[in-house]
């Protein structure tokens, strides 16, 4: 079990490395859920990333009720 939370760490760390050399922790002021989803299904494709996976996510928030 301990392995397996070791390689867990890792490959979660090397996600989050990725999306930072993608520049997605930049603060442009436009946060939005795409934006965070992004660097979310990124960090969970870890290494993944450097062998040609780019996720990417599109949400739109409907607008609220009159």
């Amino acid at each position: 079990m301990r392995i397996g939370s070791v390689i867990i760490v890792i490959w979660l760390l090397l996600g989050l490395v990725a999306a930072y050399q993608r520049g997605y922790f930049k603060d442009t002021g436009d946060a939005s859920c795409a934006e965070a989803g992004t660097v979310i299904v990124t960090t969970l494709a870890g290494p993944l990333n450097w062998l040609g996976v780019n996720p990417k996510i599109k949400c739109e928030v409907p607008p609220p009720s009159k």
